[in-house]
């Protein structure tokens, strides 16, 4: 795990240090602490990262301007911060968990097992996506996602008008963050259920999709009962 800690007050981040360590143990590769947006924003850009644990009042500074570029990224992001009142807006970016400070270990565990996927998010609150396309961050509203490819390690956003974008997250990190709106019909497809239009069922037990625009998508054997119910079919 690389990790990156946003926080402008040396004895919180001293404790969260000490309580991430104690948390993953050797699986902690790197571990970085920077105290300023500037700094934050230059690490991140220049580093590959797993994690990254942001303040969202640095030195006066708001948080907001790095977590443009943070949930555009291809790792996680948590939240830990006194201002409870941004955690809303927090979780519309993409972020993974909003711990609200002053916090314990047992709260942060619950963060960081959600990172491993121990945890499922009760309530996915997240309404954009931000994508870097020519060097700026591009917020897509989820309204505008039909389906989702996975292409590696990142992911392809297929949009009601047809556009494609690249997003520096895995499906599985996505998977992850989107509301139960989305339904992972297969490995490498995440698909907004309400743009499905039907199920198709070929000889040898092949399971495709219709989607609304007639665009056809392949279900995986195994998750072939569990899209049946959730389309109430």
């Amino acid at each position: 795990m690389h990790i990156l800690i946003v926080e402008d007050e040396a004895r919180i981040a001293r404790r969260i240090i000490r309580m991430t360590k104690e948390f993953f143990l050797n699986t902690v590769v790197k571990l970085t602490h920077k105290e300023s947006l500037s700094e934050g924003i230059d690490f991140l850009e220049n580093n590959p990262l797993d994690l990254v644990l942001l303040d969202l009042n640095l030195n006066g500074e708001d948080g907001f301007g790095l977590l443009k570029q943070t949930v555009s990224g291809s790792f996680h992001t948590i939240i830990i911060s006194a201002h409870r009142d941004k955690a809303l807006q927090a979780f519309e970016y993409g972020v993974l968990d909003f711990v609200a400070k002053p916090f314990n270990q047992e709260r942060l565990n619950l963060a960081f097992n959600r990172v491993l996927r121990k945890e499922d998010i009760a309530d996915r609150t997240i309404n954009v996506l931000a994508v870097k396309k020519r060097g700026e961050i591009k917020l897509i509203s989820i309204d505008d996602i039909r389906y989702i490819q996975g292409a590696g390690v990142y992911s392809e956003l297929v949009l009601l008008n047809d556009t494609k974008m690249l997003h520096d997250k895995s499906l599985e990190k996505l998977e992850q963050l989107l509301p139960k709106t989305f339904f992972r019909t297969h490995k490498s497809y995440l698909v907004k259920v309400s743009e499905i239009q039907k199920i198709l069922v070929s000889s040898g037990s092949k399971y495709d999709l219709i989607l609304k625009n007639n665009e056809v998508l392949p279900i995986g054997r195994t998750r072939y009962k569990e899209l049946k119910s959730v389309l109430a079919i």
